[in-house]
């Protein structure tokens, strides 16, 4: 289902026309890396940058279990993921905003594992165990997917801000 797209004339030159969510979603499935915002327990915020796939209409990324993003997830799913150019004359940046949900069924750890070293090869393999991935060591590496729930755009050189909103199931 597409989303609900919508120009925000304020933060836009004048004539600009809002991005089509087609051209964002390639974007996303494009870009190498992503900075993921989460709220740590206290309520202060942590940014950290890492790998992302775009898969059945969500954002999926993984980390270990022990790691501050996973434990911040833990109490608080909410999150935003964000990735774009560091240019200011040319690019679109892409921010998504939604729930981190725990990936744990098999085959789609599977077709995600192949997702992943598709497209950033073989030394991003990954097995596949129980509920999460398994690393080269045969560590557990937890998997999270970011279905949208609201998107923004931000065009660069002639510029525009685009606004997407997604019917949540």
């Amino acid at each position: 289902m597409e989303p609900i797209t919508e120009l925000d004339a304020r933060y836009s030159a004048e004539g600009a026309t809002a991005t089509g969510w087609a051209e964002a979603r390639e974007t996303l499935e494009r870009a190498e890396t992503f900075w993921l915002a989460t709220v740590r327990p206290d309520g202060s915020p942590h940014v950290t940058t890492l790998l992302a796939v775009w898969h059945d209409g969500a954002l999926c990324f993984c980390t270990g279990a022990g790691e501050q993003k996973a434990r911040n997830l833990e109490s608080n799913q909410r999150c935003t993921l964000t990735t774009g150019a560091n240019s200011l004359g040319e690019g679109l940046d892409v921010v998504v905003e939604g729930v981190a949900e725990r990936v744990t069924d098999s085959g789609r750890l599977k077709r995600l594992a192949d997702a992943y070293e598709l497209k950033y090869g073989s030394e991003w393999r990954f097995e596949v165990g129980d509920d999460a991935f398994l690393n080269s060591r045969g560590d557990r590496v937890l998997v999270f997917a970011v279905a949208p729930a609201k998107a923004f755009g931000f065009r660069k050189g002639h510029f525009s801000q685009t606004r997407w909103r997604f019917q949540q199931h």
